[in-house]
């Protein structure tokens, strides 16, 4: 096992030339949190998104090479903190042995069954602001939505997935 201070843990990298301190606090974070069998943290990269608006994190499996890859969300670090964060590498960490122990992974009773042990949740606070909302004329459900999809820009042809409602969109301030 590579020391906690290598760059490289376990086969854990940052996938650029310098290690940012929430990728490296990760890394470390990964080795010292992953205590589930047969789950060996040498199946886990680790990636930096600079793009990513709506996640703070993201777990991607691929089954043909069985490859795990947890994403985070450099925006989501930079206002959060570092203390915050840990609960999103903890959270992916969780989706990342659903996927080793099942092929897939979601937030329903093997996600909930992890989430007290590693001291996280389902959903993290929410790190940028999104520029629509989509709600519901009926139910007053809202989506926050980052781009300008079909959605956003004909709110007539859809309905409200829970109550089947008219749909439409305010703007958020500043946008």
């Amino acid at each position: 096992m590579a020391g906690e201070d290598e760059y490289k843990y376990w086969g854990i990298e940052g996938r650029q030339r310098s290690t940012p301190t929430y990728i490296d606090a990760a890394q470390k974070a990964l080795v010292r949190e992953c205590s589930a069998p047969d789950l060996s943290v040498e199946t886990i990269d680790c990636e930096v998104s600079h793009q990513a608006q709506r996640q703070a994190g993201v777990t991607e499996y691929d089954p043909t090479t069985e490859v795990i890859t947890i994403a985070l969300t450099w925006t989501a670090y930079e206002r959060h903190g570092w203390e915050q964060f840990s609960s999103t590498v903890r959270h992916e960490l969780i989706h990342a042995w659903q996927y080793h122990e099942f092929g897939e992974a979601d937030h329903g009773r093997t996600f909930t069954r992890w989430t007290d042990h590693l001291d996280t949740s389902k959903h993290c606070e929410r790190f940028a602001t999104p520029k629509w909302w989509p709600v519901c004329e009926d139910c007053g459900g809202r989506i926050a939505w980052y781009r300008r999809l079909k959605t956003v820009r004909n709110p007539e042809q859809y309905s409200c997935s829970k109550c089947s409602g008219a749909i439409r969109v305010e703007e958020s301030e500043g946008h």
